[in-house]
C-alpha cells in the first residue's frame, strides 16, 4: 500500500449538482465524472488508499500566456493560486473520489499553487 498518490492532470472542483443533472448532462458535471474516473484509476494503479489524515497539494496549470514567457512562468511556479476554483470544492471532489466514508477523515492539510502542468499530490500522514 502506497502512502503517496501523484495524479497527473488538471484538478477539478466538485460542481453544485441538481436533480436535472441526471438527464441534462451539463459539461461541468460530465467533466467532474470523467475526472473522478481518472483519479480513481490512477489511485488503483499506484496502490493508494486515502487515509484518515493526509496532506494534499493541488498544482494548477498556468495559463498559456504565462507559460509562453519563461521569465513569468519561473516567477509564478510554486506561488499560491488565489483564484477560482475554490480550494474547498477541490477538496470535496478529492474526498468524494478517494474516500468511501469521508466522515472518517479528521485531519487535512491542503494548499493550491501554480505549476507548469496540473497535478494533485496526496500524502497520507501518521497521526
Amino acid at each position: 500500500m502506497q502512502d503517496r498518490l501523484e495524479y497527473f492532470g488538471r484538478p477539478v472542483a466538485k460542481p453544485r449538482m441538481v436533480r436535472s443533472d441526471k438527464y441534462k448532462k451539463r459539461p461541468v458535471v460530465l467533466n467532474y465524472w470523467a475526472f473522478k474516473d481518472r483519479i480513481v484509476l490512477q489511485a488503483k494503479r499506484q496502490g493508494f488508499k486515502l487515509g484518515k489524515a493526509y496532506k494534499v497539494t493541488f498544482v494548477m496549470q498556468m495559463p498559456q500566456g504565462i507559460l509562453d514567457s519563461q521569465a513569468k512562468s519561473e516567477q509564478y511556479d510554486g506561488t499560491p493560486h488565489q483564484v477560482r476554483p475554490d480550494l474547498d470544492n477541490m477538496l470535496k471532489a478529492l474526498n468524494d473520489c478517494l474516500s468511501e466514508e469521508d466522515s472518517d477523515i479528521h485531519y487535512v492539510v491542503c494548499n493550491k499553487i501554480w505549476g507548469k502542468e496540473g497535478k494533485i499530490i496526496v500524502e497520507n500522514l501518521e497521526l
